[in-house]
């Protein structure tokens, strides 16, 4: 670990923020300005596609294929974000595995509140079913917001009658809108990312006065997750979110699923995204990756795309 790289890290997350609410037009453009400076890896392809009704990227190696398929869900707080700005996480797995990825662009809040983002993600799961994609065969990523949507898109599949996926990864994952976790408060201001006061602000734009004591939206406490596949929850432990990974992580214990909570040290929200900057990012994708290709070796599939 580099105590350098995180202090560099913590710094430039720390840069002056405008006083005040700001506009959903200016929380798209600023995200999507950060993601801009990620590094997206060499070696792998891209192409527009659709899936299940929604635009989507699909992202392949360079060379030929593993078998399955990487359904990811990008982060943005549910208002924010597409496949574009997730790049450098979907196409560090793709490279690391050798496994191609859907982006699905799902439809965000305000204009398009909850379940919005959760029935995109099932229709699109739906629809590599039903082109005759073998569940074995496929896997849910996804980052900070869409982390909780691969669990709560598994929740709702599941309710749907529809077979479950091989694994789930879930990078810094939103799984609690009660915000009631004691890293809420305990964090505040060790977190250089998130605010109670912002992840309020953003999330009700997202609930639209629903209630956020119910599974699909705060899973970490109301969940059932019986029968879930095995699941990879990778987090930071400077996190104001981290409560929510610990205590998924526990629930899925409970309920007798194979859970892995990965915690790193001293690294923000979603710092698996600094690949080449922070070796803590390179070496976590690198876990990601093992995680994912057991998965989807064990499901001995191909993914039928």
């Amino acid at each position: 670990m580099s105590k350098q790289q995180r202090a560099r890290i913590d710094t430039m997350m720390r840069q002056p923020q405008p006083e005040g609410p700001r506009s959903i037009e200016a929380l798209r453009t600023g995200f999507e300005a950060l993601m801009a400076t990620m590094a997206v890896p060499a070696g792998i392809r891209t192409a527009a596609a659709e899936l299940g009704g929604r635009p989507a990227l699909r992202v392949d190696p360079e060379g030929e294929s593993a078998a399955g398929t990487i359904l990811y869900f990008h982060g943005g707080g549910w208002v924010s974000g597409s496949p574009v700005t997730a790049l450098s996480l979907t196409g560090s797995l793709v490279a690391r595995t050798g496994v191609t990825a859907y982006s699905v662009d799902y439809r965000l809040a305000p204009e398009h509140p909850f379940p919005a983002a959760i029935e995109d993600a099932v229709r699109a799961y739906r629809a590599l079913l039903d082109t005759g994609a073998d569940p074995s065969a496929v896997v849910f990523a996804g980052d900070s917001a869409g982390g909780g949507l691969t669990v709560t898109a598994c929740l709702a599949a599941r309710d749907a009658g529809l077979p479950l996926p091989a694994g789930l990864l879930a990078f810094s994952p939103g799984l609690d809108a009660t915000r009631t976790g004691a890293s809420m408060d305990g964090k505040e201001g060790v977190d250089p990312i998130f605010t109670r006061a912002g992840l309020e602000y953003t999330g009700a734009m997202y609930l639209a006065g629903a209630d956020p004591y119910q599974p699909l939206l705060s899973p970490a406490l109301l969940g059932d997750l019986a029968g879930f596949p095995p699941l990879l929850v990778q987090v930071g432990a400077n996190e104001v979110l981290l409560d929510d990974s610990t205590r998924l992580a526990e629930r899925a214990r409970d309920a007798g699923v194979d859970v892995v909570l990965d915690v790193t040290a001293e690294v923000p929200h979603v710092f698996q995204a600094f690949t080449g900057l922070l070796d803590e990012a390179d070496e976590a994708l690198d876990r990601a990756a093992l995680f994912l290709t057991q998965r989807l070796r064990r499901g001995g599939a191909v993914s039928g795309r």
